[in-house]
Parts: C-alpha cells; sequence; structure tokens
C-alpha cells in the first residue's frame, strides 16, 4: 500500500505540472497572436508560473499574470498580479492582488484569495510617512486568515518533529502606528493592535491536529489580545525598499492585559540591527540580528509567543529561518542572525521598466529558549541557502528563497526582502 500511495503522488504531481504547463501554453498562444514575443516591451503582462514546496503549506502550482504600470520615468507605480493555482491538500485557490506605489513616501496594498479547503485572507495596509520627511508618519492595517496549513511541535528549542500536529488558525486584527519623526532618523513609534484568534482543526489529515498531541497547550481555545507596544527606531538606510547602505537599529516594548480587553497577560521587550555595505556596484552585504524577550510570559498563549521559522522577519509576530516552515520552534525568548550577499549578475530594460537579476547566497542560524538566562550563541539552528530576487528599482523586490537546515530543504516565494 505505502509502494502505491508513493506511486500515486508521483502521478498526481506530474499531472499537475502538465496542466500548469498546458495552461501557460494556451496563455502563450493567445499572446502570440496579437504581440511579438520576441520583444518583451510589448507583453501586456509577465507570466510567471508558480512553484512553491513550503514545509508547512505543501506543493503548489499555478500561474501568476503580473501588469505593471509605470510612470513617464518609467518606475513602476502599480502591480496588478492575480494567479490561480492548485495545492496538493487545499486544492483549487486563487488571489487577487493590487499594489500601489504613489510615492517613496506613502504606499498601499489590497491582497485577497482563498482555496476549495479553509483556506481565506483578506490582507488591507496603507502606510505614509515612510521616509520620515514630515512630522508623523502612518500605518494602518486590517487583516483576517483562515490558515489550515500551520504547524505546532510543542513549545522549547528541542521541539520534536515527531511531535508535528496541524491546525487552522482563525484570526481578525485590525492595527494602527503613529510615529513622530524627531529627525528624519529617528523616530519614536506608538502601535495599538487589538487581536481575535481562534484555532480549530487543519487540513493535513495525515498530521494529527493540535488537540490530540497538545489539549493543555496555552491558547489552544484561541483568546484576545489588545497589545500595546512603544518603539524607538534609528534609521540612515539610502533606501526603506531596496537598501545598499546605511542600517535600520530598534528597540521595543509591549504589554497586554487583562484589564485592557487581553484574554491573558504578558509583556515582552527587544531590539533588531539591520547593517547594510555596499562593497562593490553589485555586491551588497545585508546581515540582521534580532533578540526578543517575554520575562512575563508563563500566561502566553502559543500562538503569541516568539516564533522562528520561514520567510519574514515580521518583528514580534515571526523571524525567519528559510531550511523550516513558519513557527517552527516556539517559546519566550528568541535569538536570530542573518547574513546576504546580494550580487547583481544581470540587468535588462523589461516590460517598460528598469530589471535587476540578483542572487544572493545567504547563512543564518537561531533558536528559542524559555529562560532569560539562555545562552544565545548555543544549541543553535543553522541554515544555508540562496536567494533570487528580480528587482525593479526603487520599489519593488520579488523573491525565490532555497533553504536547507535540519529537517531538509524549502523553497519560499513572495515580495520584499526577508530583512
Amino acid at each position: 500500500m505505502a509502494v502505491r500511495a508513493f506511486v500515486v503522488r508521483i502521478v498526481m504531481k506530474r499531472a499537475l505540472a502538465a496542466t500548469a504547463l498546458l495552461l501557460s501554453s494556451l496563455i502563450w498562444t493567445s499572446i502570440a497572436s496579437a504581440y511579438d514575443l520576441m520583444d518583451p516591451a510589448s507583453w501586456p503582462f509577465i507570466p510567471v508560473p508558480e512553484v512553491a514546496t513550503d514545509p508547512n503549506g505543501g506543493t503548489t502550482v499555478g500561474v501568476l499574470p503580473v501588469f505593471l504600470f509605470t510612470d513617464t520615468r518609467n518606475q513602476i507605480r502599480d502591480i496588478f498580479a492575480p494567479d490561480v493555482n492548485w495545492n496538493t491538500t487545499l486544492g483549487a485557490g486563487g488571489t487577487f492582488r493590487y499594489l500601489s506605489y504613489p510615492s517613496e513616501d506613502t504606499n498601499w496594498y489590497a491582497t485577497a484569495g482563498g482555496a476549495q479547503q479553509i483556506a481565506r485572507h483578506v490582507d488591507l495596509d496603507y502606510q505614509t510617512g515612510r521616509t520620515h520627511q514630515d512630522l508623523l508618519s502612518f500605518e494602518g492595517r486590517f487583516f483576517f486568515e483562515r490558515d489550515p496549513t500551520d504547524r505546532f511541535y510543542g513549545v522549547g528549542n528541542d521541539s520534536s518533529q515527531g511531535n508535528e500536529t496541524n491546525y487552522t488558525t482563525q484570526q481578525l486584527y485590525g492595527m494602527a502606528s503613529l510615529g513622530l519623526n524627531i529627525t528624519d532618523k529617528l523616530q519614536v513609534q506608538l502601535m495599538e493592535r487589538p487581536r481575535w484568534v481562534r484555532i480549530y482543526d487543519g487540513a493535513f489529515t495525515s498530521l494529527p491536529p493540535i488537540f490530540q498531541l497538545f489539549p493543555n497547550q496555552k491558547g489552544v481555545n484561541g483568546g484576545s489580545e489588545v497589545l500595546t507596544q512603544l518603539m524607538v527606531q534609528y534609521d540612515n538606510r539610502d533606501s526603506v525598499d531596496i537598501p545598499r547602505s546605511g542600517g535600520l537599529y530598534r528597540i521595543y516594548g509591549s504589554v497586554a492585559d487583562r484589564a485592557l480587553g487581553s484574554s491573558s497577560s504578558y509583556t515582552r521587550f527587544g531590539y533588531e540591527l539591520r547593517k547594510y555595505f555596499t562593497v562593490d556596484p553589485r555586491i551588497t552585504f545585508a546581515g540582521h540580528l534580532f533578540m526578543e524577550y517575554e520575562p512575563a510570559g508563563n500566561e502566553m498563549p502559543f500562538w503569541a509567543q516568539a516564533r522562528l521559522g520561514g520567510d519574514e522577519s515580521l518583528l514580534t509576530d515571526q523571524e525567519t529561518l528559510r531550511g523550516y516552515g513558519a513557527g517552527r520552534f516556539v517559546d519566550n525568548n528568541l535569538v536570530e542572525a542573518n547574513v546576504e550577499m546580494r550580487t547583481r549578475v544581470w540587468d535588462a530594460n523589461l516590460f517598460g521598466t528598469h530589471g535587476t537579476l540578483e542572487v544572493a547566497p545567504f547563512a543564518e542560524a537561531g533558536r528559542v529558549a524559555h529562560n532569560l538566562n539562555y545562552n544565545p550563541v548555543s544549541e543553535l539552528h543553522p541554515v544555508g541557502g540562496v536567494g533570487f530576487r528580480g528587482i525593479a528599482d526603487p520599489f519593488v523586490v520579488g523573491f525565490v528563497d532555497i533553504g536547507y537546515g535540519g529537517e531538509g530543504a524549502a523553497i519560499f516565494s513572495g515580495i520584499n526582502y526577508p530583512f
């Protein structure tokens, strides 16, 4: 039976690949009658094939037609990028994406999508004052998701892969942050984020649900959180989106309390350093260090604790470790360090704008810990890999990152640098 199941999976993957190839061929055929395929500048959109092997989400294939809208200087101002895809567990799905870059100081985006099995999401975000030239900066966000791919292995730096469970996170939150720009580099920021969370069975029946292995885990029934955070940051990067020199230095503290509407009370604080050195017009070294502490964290639900793993650095919500899925390691305290050599290997004028292909070998390591007095350089989880990035100056970065860690390889894709 095991051999038969293996053969069935292989056949399914090949059938999905053939379907994606056929769909791509149909798209190319329809374009060919009206456009010169040998002239990329005449194409109405970029036909991007989607192939991802996320440790949590499984294998996804699809087609992502990207429509670019440029200004008179041939700089991208708007991106429309809907997609259709197929996931081996979630079934058919798709996402609407619209990203707008009116200026370096202001941008906004709207995304919404779902799949046959459980998955839904809506994400709206608006930012202004990003360059800190005015007195105030503001960001507002509305976020809803029902994510059936989440995994939990238990709390701790040595949580066993054999204890892998699956669950659905359903959450809804609104976030508002207001920054006071003391100078164009020094900012004090206050953030408020009320969040509502519920935990349900996941979509992967090959794994036990979280309720089976961890029925007494704090937060397994969900909860609410009203997070207040104060942050001071100094930012002397030469670009907010595509930095090549300077750095970003942050220190923050946050609190959630029952008296203010949270279902549990806890505190946390931490700091983040990002530094960029250009040693050659085509080579930039990027470094990142992050540490977080949760001294009053004995009541914290697992979904609010420090999370390590995945492809995004989201300050208090998650830190990247690209050889593992999102949230692979969870506990009260976290440390991680990353370094990349971002190398520009090819430039061309494509689709009405200037594009650059960047190859970025990277190395990173991190760990979580329960007690404050842990050794931050012991028992680290190392990861190595390489990233491929498409850059459209001055705002847009699309990436495919391939990492290898202690539990195998992982492939991630998306928009923006990991840090």
